[in-house]
């Protein structure tokens, strides 16, 4: 759902659940962010999160492993490690037992990858297949990263290309380059893993996942829970091969014009930008990156960690005083 309709449904439960007589719910809709956090004791909470969606790639295993990393991603936008899953099938009643075998195969090495299990799960039959994943993850109490703790001067650094959810658009109509879908693929089966735990190692502010809501949703929700604004730069944003291509090409999807029409009026675009620029953006992400806002003093460090480590990480922008999002 776009972000407007969600608020709208979800009203119900803020009107049904006074958050106040659950004190160790941690983290829950009273906060709403990437995932719920319950406060076991004084040493562990648990992370609580799921995620499912269709095919956004041919390959049946391949879908399995995307979906499963984007489930996971809310557990490490939190700072929190992976402990098990349960597995959400949804699958036409005429859908070939190999093609499933290899969805829920693609999720259980996914899984294993990150040092989980999956424990069990779901199924129903459904005219269109989904799948993922409802994701239990461990973090200590005092340890939660959430979205609403950006400080004006801190750094934004994220982790991964924009541009998925275009190479997926445009590879739904046949018009996506082998190399660029390639390309798309590789970045969406990356975990997050490794940079939830630098995110620990150095320290940060803030942090969320990259998804549906785009590069600029996920970052209005940091600034709208938190005491400052963020100033994002368009040409320090990375992305992946071809998708601005696809964008002036028009590959842009129903999620795209949601994502616009909910956050025409809460971003300041400062300067001109090419269409297609602004396209990426808006543009839902799959199994996207993190972005960490972290104290200017500590932001050299996390970026040499991240370069240590092999991992991918670029400076983007940083948090200021005006309130909401500025593009320059």
């Amino acid at each position: 759902m776009g972000p407007a309709l969600l608020a709208q449904v979800l009203r119900p439960l803020s009107q049904t659940f006074d958050y106040r007589q659950f004190p160790n719910l941690l983290v829950g809709l009273q906060t709403s962010d990437d995932a719920a956090v319950w406060r076991l004791d004084d040493e562990h909470a648990i992370i609580q999160t799921v995620d499912f969606f269709q095919p956004i790639v041919d390959d049946a295993y391949t879908f399995g492993a995307i979906a499963a990393a984007n489930a996971m991603s809310d557990v490490y936008a939190m700072g929190g490690e992976v402990l098990m899953a349960l597995a959400i099938a949804n699958l036409p009643e005429d859908f070939p037992p190999e093609l499933i075998g290899e969805i829920f195969r693609g999720g259980a090495e996914k899984v294993a990858e990150a040092g989980g299990v999956i424990a069990g799960g779901h199924t129903v039959s459904d005219p269109e297949p989904k799948y993922g994943l409802c994701v239990t993850g461990l973090i200590h109490p005092q340890h939660v990263v959430t979205k609403g703790g950006a400080q004006v001067g801190d750094q934004l650094i994220l982790t991964k290309k924009l541009g998925t959810g275009l190479i997926a658009t445009a590879n739904k109509r046949d018009i996506a380059m082998p190399e660029h879908l390639q390309g798309a693929v590789d970045s969406m089966l990356r975990l997050n893993c490794d940079a939830a735990r630098i995110m620990l190692q150095v320290g940060a502010h803030a942090a969320t996942d990259i998804t549906g809501y785009a590069l600029l949703g996920h970052a209005y929700e940091m600034a709208e829970r938190s005491p400052a604004g963020l100033r994002i730069c368009a040409d320090a944003v990375p992305i992946l091969n071809g998708a601005l291509d696809y964008a002036r090409m028009g590959a842009t999807s129903g999620g795209t014009t949601r994502n616009k029409l909910y956050l025409v009026e809460r971003v300041r675009i400062m300067r001109e930008l090419p269409k297609e620029l602004i396209d990426l953006l808006y543009d839902p992400q799959t199994s996207g990156g993190l972005l960490i806002a972290t104290p200017r003093a500590q932001a050299d460090e996390m970026l040499d960690r991240f370069n240590d480590a092999g991992q991918d990480a670029w400076l983007i922008g940083e948090a200021i005083e005006q309130a909401g999002i500025e593009v320059v």
